[in-house]
């Protein structure tokens, strides 16, 4: 899983979360920011308002939460997803000494992204991405 300092990084380069079925993410509040949720319609719904996006929990969690504002939230994406979102940017994912590097070429030019799992590099090269977008 995405680790939630790159999380953050995504959300702050500008990466918009779209909620769907199966998304992980964790609310984005010191007290509880250990747990991760998933977004199901048995669990964990999210519900668009006039007001915004809220995820509304549905009574099965073990502490008292009703809804949380999405901007409360934080989504850990996936590495299939993260690898969607750099689009015809990647180039590739190979393995590497301790880890996974990912190759992208952003503004043509080639980069290597490394880390521990998969989907920090993944992380690493979509948030040079949407960088060189809003640069």
């Amino acid at each position: 899983m995405i680790s939630t300092p790159l999380a953050r990084a995504l959300r702050d380069s500008g990466l918009v979360w779209h909620p769907a079925a199966g998304d992980a993410f964790r609310i984005d509040l010191v007290e509880v920011d250990d747990e991760v949720f998933y977004l199901s319609d048995m669990t964990v719904e999210a519900h668009t308002l006039m007001t915004g996006t809220e995820l509304g929990f549905n009574g099965t969690t073990e502490w008292a939460l009703d809804s949380v504002a999405i901007e409360d939230a934080l989504w850990l994406p996936s590495e299939s997803q993260l690898r969607v979102l750099l689009g015809s940017a990647f180039r590739s994912l190979t393995a590497v000494d301790k880890g996974s590097r990912v190759t992208a070429e952003i503004d043509d030019i080639r980069s290597d992204f490394d880390a521990d799992l998969a989907e920090d590099a993944y992380a690493r090269a979509l948030i040079a991405l949407l960088d060189s977008v809003t640069a």
